[in-house]
C-alpha cells in the first residue's frame, strides 16, 4: 500500500545575514512526511531544526533567505489532492490559506503564543471564525470540546480565564487546543515540553499521541531529547550543522545507529543502569556556519573521522530502504568501525526492556 506523502522537502538551503557575515543555517535538507505519521527531527541547539520548520510555516525572520529548494505540501481539498510548493506562496497567502488552517504549530513557550489580554475561549475560537467563518455559538461549542480533548477540567470556567490564571502545563494544553481548532493536516511541535516538568511532559506527549490516533493528523516533532523521541516518533531525522546526517525508522535509529554523531547523542542519554560516573558528552562544539564547511562538518568532533572526512562531504549511504546515513564509515573501502562498547550494552538493555 502506497502511503500518502503530505510534505516533501527537497534540497532546502537557507542562510541568514548577520553582523558576523552570512550564516548557512540549512545546507541541502531532504525530508518526507507521510499521512498519520510522526517524524522527529533531533539535534543539538543550532543544528537547524527550528529553521527547517519555520521555513515550512513561512515564518523565517527578516534576515533569512531561502537560497534553493522546494517544500511541496499535498492537501486534501474536497476529495481532490492539491500539491503546491509552499516556498512560492506569499506571506499573506500562507497566513490566509495554510498557517493554522492546514499546518499548525505549537511553540516551546506557551506564553509567547498566547495573548495575555484575551480570554482562553476567544483565543481558541478566533481561528475557526477567521478561517471558516464559523458562527460564534458553534465555535464556542467546539472550543469546549477541544478543551476537553486536551484534558482540561471545568472547560466552561477555563474559557473565561486569561493565560496568567493557568499553570504552565495547562497553558501548553491550551496552545495545543488552539493549534487543533481548524483541524489541520499537519501539526508541528517545536520542543513543546521543554518548559514543563517531567510528569506534565509525559502527559502532553501522551495527549498529542492520542489526538493523532483520533484524527489521523501528521506530526513533526522537534527536540534535542532522544527520550522524547522514543515515546512519540515513527521516523527520525538526525540533524547536524544544517544537514540531515542520519534518518530511519525509530527502531533503526535507536537499535542500529550508523552515524558517529547519533552514537554520541544516544550515549549522552541518561539511563538508569549506566555504570559510568559521568554522562557522556560529545567533545567540542558545533562548527561556525559563517565559514565554509570543508568535508564532513562533524569530522573535528568525531573520534572515528577518516582522512577523507576533512576533504569531502559524505553522501547519504543507504543502509536499508528506510535507513540512510551520511558517514564515510559506510563506504565499502572504509575500515570496519563498531559503535562504542558502552553504547552497544545500552542498546542491548533497551532491546531487553522493549521486549
Amino acid at each position: 500500500m502506497e502511503k500518502n506523502k503530505v510534505l516533501e522537502i527537497r534540497d532546502l538551503s537557507i542562510s541568514f545575514q548577520t553582523s558576523a557575515g552570512e550564516v548557512n543555517a540549512i545546507r541541502g535538507v531532504k525530508l518526507d512526511l507521510y499521512k498519520g505519521e510522526t517524524l522527529a527531527i533531533v539535534g543539538e541547539s543550532g543544528s537547524g531544526k527550528s529553521v527547517t520548520v519555520k521555513a515550512i510555516m513561512g515564518i523565517l525572520s527578516g534576515n533569512g533567505k531561502v537560497n534553493s529548494g522546494t517544500i511541496f505540501y499535498t492537501s486534501q481539498n474536497g476529495g481532490e489532492e492539491v500539491r503546491e510548493d509552499l516556498l512560492k506562496l506569499s506571506k499573506k497567502e500562507m497566513r490566509r490559506r495554510i498557517n493554522g488552517k492546514k499546518i499548525a504549530m505549537v511553540f516551546q513557550d506557551p506564553m509567547t503564543s498566547l495573548n495575555p489580554t484575551m480570554t482562553i475561549g476567544m483565543q481558541i475560537m478566533e481561528g475557526m471564525m477567521y478561517h471558516y467563518k464559523t458562527p460564534k455559538q458553534e465555535a464556542y461549542k467546539k472550543a469546549l470540546k477541544l478543551l476537553e480533548l486536551v484534558g482540561i477540567t471545568q472547560p466552561e470556567k477555563r474559557m473565561k480565564n486569561y493565560p496568567h490564571q493557568l499553570s504552565g502545563g495547562m497553558r501548553q494544553r491550551v496552545v495545543i487546543a488552539i493549534a487543533l481548532a481548524c483541524d489541520p493536516e499537519i501539526l508541528i511541535c517545536d520542543e513543546p515540553t521543554t518548559a514543563l516538568d517531567v510528569t506534565i511532559q509525559a502527559k502532553i506527549l501522551e495527549l498529542i499521541k492520542r489526538i493523532q490516533e483520533k484524527t489521523g493528523i501528521s506530526v513533526i516533532y522537534i527536540t534535542h531529547d532522544l527520550g522524547v523521541v522514543a515515546k512519540v516518533a515513527d521516523y527520525v531525522a538526525v540533524m547536524y550543522a544544517g544537514k540531515i546526517v542520519e534518518k530511519g525508522l525509530i527502531e533503526e535509529i535507536f537499535y542500529e545507529p550508523k552515524h558517529p554523531y547519533t552514537w554520541g547523542l544516544l550515549s549522552a542519554m541518561p539511563d538508569l543502569e549506566t555504570t559510568d560516573e559521568k554522562l557522556y558528552t560529545i567533545p567540542g562544539t558545533p562548527p561556525n556556519l559563517v565559514e565554509k564547511v570543508e568535508g564532513d562538518a562533524f569530522a573535528v568532533r568525531n573520534a572515528y573521522a577518516l582522512n577523507i572526512d576533512y576533504r569531502l562531504e559524505p553522501p547519504m549511504f543507504k543502509v536499508s530502504d528506510t535507513h540512510y546515513a551520511a558517514t564515510w564509515l559506510l563506504h565499502e573501502k572504509a575500515p570496519k568501525v563498531e559503535m562504542p562498547v558502552e553504547l552497544k550494552h545500552r542498546i542491548e538493555r533497551m532491546l531487553r526492556e522493549a521486549k
